[in-house]
């Protein structure tokens, strides 16, 4: 699936569901400088994490309440039982990814929220802060523009916002930068992982199945388990993403491909580049 700039569906005049699985729903967020967001909360079954995409969001986190500036660039990810809410502080426009992981119908609870008369909060995992605290805010993940564990893929970079190690290991978040030309992995599929891609700067070129198609940035493309993809940049200048995908650990497999890289820029061997993804769930459709 393939969603434009200004595609999804709108579930509330600040929310737009990007992509919607059992492993992962995303969601594209905008509050209006001095907007109020959710109010403090918890969920004990799933990770929620936000991208800030550009402006500032302020959030507060923990049994206290600990006040957390995230600009543009900022991963903040709320393991379950760790209390969170955020605001717009700011006098500019705030954009955010938002991250369910996994996504226990948290899009489902958006919809049902429009009818208040039928709404039951205890269908769905987010529940009030709890009396003990719950988690300490230390639990949190807050990573700021530029920080992160970073490996260069040729001309390429990745660098890891949020592993498998990170919180309760629920998704992984890399920015991406590809360089121009950049061919792309062999077209691939993973049988336990969704993949995703939203694009930051520039135009990817996403293969599909047996189709090809442009994403400008701000586009999503949303790949389940089992079906066949790759990406590459065809273009003449470098094209930054976000590469989700739920859960987290595959993140290590592109860091053995950069190990195992040539350090003169030449072909990886093939029987190397077989033998990790043998590791990993990545599973060649030639």
């Amino acid at each position: 699936m393939l969603l434009r700039p200004d595609e999804g569906e709108e579930v509330s005049p600040r929310t737009v569901v990007k992509a919607e699985h059992e492993l992962l729903d995303v969601f594209h967020t905008a509050y209006a400088p001095g907007e109020t967001g959710p109010r403090p909360h918890v969920h004990r079954r799933h990770a929620d994490a936000f991208y800030v995409l550009e402006g500032e969001l302020v959030f507060a986190l923990g049994a206290e309440r600990e006040r957390v500036h995230a600009p543009a660039g900022t991963l903040m990810i709320a393991p379950a039982g760790v209390v969170h809410g955020f605001d717009n502080e700011g006098a500019y426009d705030a954009r955010a990814l938002n991250i369910h992981a996994p996504a226990m119908a948290f899009a489902e609870s958006l919809r049902a929220r429009r009818d208040p008369s039928t709404y039951d909060p205890s269908r769905f995992d987010s529940f009030g802060p709890p009396e003990d605290g719950g988690r300490p805010a230390a639990d949190a993940i807050l990573r700021g523009s530029g920080e992160g564990d970073a490996v260069e893929l040729g001309g390429s970079r990745a660098l890891f916002k949020a592993e498998g190690g990170d919180g309760d290991g629920t998704f992984s978040l890399t920015e991406v930068t590809l360089a121009p030309g950049f061919t792309g992995p062999v077209r691939h599929h993973h049988e336990t992982f969704v993949d995703s891609f939203y694009v930051l700067e520039g135009n990817v070129a996403v293969r599909l199945g047996d189709r090809t198609v442009e994403a400008p940035a701000g586009s999503y493309a949303f790949v389940p388990p089992g079906n066949v993809h790759t990406f590459s940049n065809p273009g003449n200048e470098p094209v930054r993403l976000l590469n989700v995908m739920a859960p987290g650990g595959f993140e290590q497999y592109l860091k053995d491909v950069a190990h195992a890289l040539p350090p003169d820029g030449g072909r990886p061997d093939p029987h190397t580049m077989a033998e990790i993804a043998s590791r990993y769930d990545f599973h060649a459709a030639y």
